[in-house]
């Protein structure tokens, strides 16, 4: 009698390596990896071994580098329901409400790895930048400006965007003092203002000098 035949693209395997439990592994290395490196100094094999696979098992689930880095980094938030709680009490506080949950998801261990990995990652390589663009601005801030009933919405999400990113990446990736130990509640009650004003104001832009 012969053995059934393997299917195709797949490694052998036992069944502890296999199924749930070994997708999930998967992406935690991933996680892990394209955190502590970037995008351009983690590979598929370097996950693999970190996970106790075999790299083709990486291959199986998830297909290329790109398609494993899209799914690692994947922040688990529904856009409809963060909108809906940043702006479901209307314009009125909405730049402190945007800022509380920016930080929210930065502050929650969970989320934070696949942040750092898009963030660091973003600087060097266009697939992590278009994850981030798509992230920070179509599922979240364009939404939120558009919710909001204003002239040129994508422009005042770049805005709100460009704040954001830049505190995340000084006080989570570079983590300068004093931003990187502040309290999380007292940089929601500084950058509130700036972030109502873009989303808010008739026109966001500054004063011309007279």
């Amino acid at each position: 009698m012969t053995d059934a035949p393997r299917r195709r693209g797949r490694p052998a395997r036992k069944a502890a390596e296999d199924g749930p439990v070994a997708r999930e592994r998967i992406l935690a290395a991933a996680r892990a990896e394209f955190a502590a490196a970037g995008y351009d100094r983690t590979s598929v094999r370097g996950i693999a071994k970190a996970a106790g696979v075999d790299p083709a098992l990486v291959h199986h689930y998830f297909g290329s580098k790109d398609d494993v880095f899209a799914a690692a980094i994947e922040v688990g938030f529904e856009p409809a329901l963060a909108v809906s709680a940043v702006v479901g009490a209307g314009p009125e506080g909405v730049g402190e409400r945007l800022a509380r949950f920016f930080l929210g998801l930065w502050e929650d261990p969970a989320a934070r790895g696949p942040l750092l990995a898009v963030i660091r990652s973003a600087m060097t390589n266009e697939a992590a930048a278009t994850v981030l663009r798509g992230f920070v601005l179509r599922r979240l801030l364009e939404r939120v400006a558009a919710e909001l009933d204003v002239p040129d919405p994508r422009f005042r999400a770049e805005l709100a965007a460009s704040h954001m990113v830049g505190i995340a990446m000084l006080r989570y990736v570079i983590q300068v003092e004093p931003l990187a130990s502040a309290d999380p509640e007292r940089i929601v009650a500084l950058v509130a203002p700036a972030l109502q004003r873009y989303l808010t104001d008739p026109d966001p832009s500054p004063e011309p000098d007279p």
